[in-house]
């Protein structure tokens, strides 16, 4: 009898070791999948894929100060975040902001009487909402320039706290050809945004129609370069994109499509240098090349259809390849 007894304790002694370390195994698991998922929670921030995709088509840090069309990023930071500051009236104060611009709730004065007041976007509050969060939690890109500017300018220290990556001072065929591209785009996005603000989409249409060659030629005068806007769908014939050119389209539509960072494309070749760069959908081109009588006015599609004839630059959607820069100049 006492034989059997002690059989049946150690059977139960067993199985309750058996049970503890299934159960240990178990919450072992459980915590270690948790924790896997807030580090690729946190290495992905959608705050941070946004600022990329929809401000920093104006707002780009790879900008010199006087090829820049909008302000940098950290100096919205700058002038929004205090030490004082919380995140929600941060949150708040950007938001109001970029959905209704107006003068009155423009925190930065001069960068409005420099490059105007920022035109209406669509974006969607959630997505504004996760922007703001990445820009007070984290430390965002900054333009060489700017903390000299900020500091002669104001006097006084900014924000700009978490992570970032050191950039190189010395200016390569890369950063030569981006600030060209940027010039450009600021002298043409400058015109372009005051006839949207002043006079509407229809007007818009017809500068670009009658004034976005000579500017461009102008630029690419003052810079001794070849600067051209070309596209694989182009809207006037004159932009179809070459050979190499849809070649290289395809490669940043392939590299936007896997949420890869964008790099500008340089060869060189017998004392020349090819510059290559995507230009990237945001709300504001979808009222001219977004999709019919959805994003795009009657009235604006039979403009379109006047002018021109051959459109094929119609259908995108927000961080879309539309075309590249293609600018050549020497070494």
């Amino acid at each position: 009898m006492m034989k059997k007894r002690n059989i049946i304790y150690a059977v139960i002694i067993v199985a309750f070791f058996v049970l503890v370390s299934c159960n240990s195994k178990k919450e072992k698991y459980t915590s270690k999948t948790k924790v896997d998922k807030t580090e690729e929670k946190l290495a992905e921030h959608l705050g941070e894929k946004l600022l990329r995709r929809q401000c920093y088509v104006c707002h780009n840090p790879s900008a010199s100060h006087n090829s820049i069309v909008a302000p940098p990023m950290i100096a919205i930071k700058a002038h929004y975040i205090n030490k004082n500051t919380t995140k929600e009236e941060f949150t708040k104060a950007f938001v109001d902001f970029v959905t209704k611009p107006t003068n009155e709730n423009a925190k930065l004065r001069g960068a409005v009487r420099r490059f105007g007041l920022m035109p209406i976007q669509n974006y969607k509050e959630d997505d504004l909402k996760l922007i703001a969060d990445y820009l007070f939690d984290y430390q965002i890109d900054e333009p060489k320039w700017f903390k000299e500017h900020w500091q002669e300018m104001q006097g006084r220290s900014y924000i700009n706290s978490g992570k970032t990556s050191e950039k190189s001072s010395s200016k390569t065929k890369a950063d030569i050809g981006l600030e060209y591209a940027l010039a450009t785009k600021k002298v043409l996005g400058k015109n372009l945004m005051g006839k949207i603000q002043k006079e509407g989409t229809l007007e818009a249409l017809k500068f670009c129609n009658e004034k976005a060659y000579h500017l461009t030629d102008s630029m690419a005068t003052k810079f001794n370069a070849t600067i051209k806007r070309v596209s694989d769908k182009p809207r006037n014939p004159k932009n179809k994109a070459n050979k190499k050119e849809i070649e290289i389209i395809n490669q940043y539509k392939n590299s936007v499509s896997a949420n890869e960072s964008i790099e500008p494309v340089v060869e060189e070749s017998n004392g020349k240098t090819q510059f290559y760069y995507p230009i990237i959908t945001n709300s504001m081109c979808l009222q001219c090349h977004g999709k019919s009588n959805d994003q795009i006015k009657p009235s604006v599609l039979n403009e379109l259809a006047n002018l021109y004839p051959q459109d094929k630059a119609k259908g995108y959607s927000e961080n879309q390849v539309r075309g590249i820069w293609s600018i050549t100049f020497n070494n």
